[in-house]
């Protein structure tokens, strides 16, 4: 009986371990607090979000596989060192500054009630499907576009597409926008398209005013921000670096620096099927990371330009891919190879 006992013991234990070692992504639901968890081998790698406050739906945070947070805390999570500015700027995201004149980029319970009749808000509708594996994961979601008389202008759905390659993270968005009852316009501008706020440690040295999280959690006012521990730099696709990617064209930017003790690189990647491929970059020093396409003018200084228009029914495809690694130096060959991965 005993040397059955310790068998069955010996055989529970082998099979506890064989099933740690084949866990991989696991979703969580908690539709109470309107958002969806993903993780990974039991760490956070990232949420699906809609809170009311943010108005869009967003992932929030993002980590590395090894739990480096790469996205600012504020304002959902303020942490010492975050700037204030720009409190719609917020995880990762996808929509615009006008459509149909309404600024959808800048939405959030910031602005004033006196002005919110000139900003747009993506609803979140439905989770339609998610499904996580030992290497890969997928959600699916749709979400309603509305002007803030309550008309729905686009009808949106996004398939967001995790996958682990090399021990990094790969992130792929693929979202079908959808015109309703009446044209929709995207006027060409500077303010968009499909973005990441960065943590402060990933920010290049900048100079730029803002106020910021203290040390002891409270807004400073301060001239000038601390600038120890920035460590961020920008490259894109065409070897330009730092500030001279900001207005240019390319199929990837990165952004590369250090936080918690560690090498992290974070990189977008334009798709040709997006219109104007290869996109313009709106990449900021003070973390803002983001791909363009619908708004040439500002970054050509008026030598192009683009307005797009959809009539009902029709449609437009966007499609990005985003990497996060950690724990050494990626070279640029590494991030060209999942660039030409991704357009095949």
């Amino acid at each position: 009986m005993k040397k059955i006992l310790v068998g069955f013991l010996l055989f529970s234990s082998m099979v506890l371990v064989a099933q740690e070692k084949e866990k991989g992504f696991e979703f969580i639901d908690r539709p109470v607090d309107k958002r969806v968890d993903l993780f990974y081998k039991d760490v956070l790698i990232t949420s699906y979000r809609y809170d009311d406050s943010v108005r869009k739906p967003f992932l929030y945070p993002l980590n590395t596989l090894d739990g480096i947070t790469i996205t600012r805390g504020f304002p959902l999570e303020p942490r010492p060192g975050d700037r204030t500015d720009h409190p719609h700027q917020v995880g990762m995201w996808m929509n615009y500054e006008s459509v149909n004149g309404y600024d959808f980029w800048n939405n959030s319970t910031a602005i004033e009630p006196s002005k919110r009749d000139k900003y747009g808000t993506i609803l979140h509708e439905n989770i339609i499907d998610k499904t996580g594996g030992l290497t890969d994961a997928s959600l699916v979601i749709s979400a309603k576009w509305m002007s803030p008389d309550g008309r729905q202008l686009l009808d949106e759905k996004t398939s967001y597409q995790f996958r682990i390659d090399n021990n990094d993270l790969l992130i792929e968005r693929s979202t079908m926008l959808t015109a309703q009852k009446e044209k929709v316009y995207f006027r060409d501008v500077k303010d968009g398209f499909f973005a990441i706020r960065l943590a402060r440690e990933l920010e290049m040295p900048s100079t730029e005013k803002s106020d910021y999280i203290g040390k002891d959690g409270k807004i400073s006012k301060e001239p000038v921000l601390p600038a120890g521990g920035l460590t961020g730099m920008y490259t894109s696709s065409e070897g330009l670096q730092g500030d001279s990617v900001w207005g240019t064209r390319a199929r990837w930017v990165m952004m590369q620096g250090k936080k918690d003790g560690k090498d992290v690189t974070v990189a977008i990647f334009d798709h040709p099927s997006n219109i104007y491929y290869p996109s313009y970059w709106h990449a900021r020093g003070y973390g803002l990371f983001s791909v363009n396409p619908l708004g040439p003018e500002v970054f050509s200084k008026g030598a192009e330009k683009l307005d797009m228009k959809l009539e009902p029914g029709q449609s437009a495809h966007f499609r990005f891919r985003v990497f996060i690694g950690s724990g050494r130096k990626h070279s640029a060959d590494e991030i060209n190879a999942y660039a030409t991965e991704f357009s095949e």
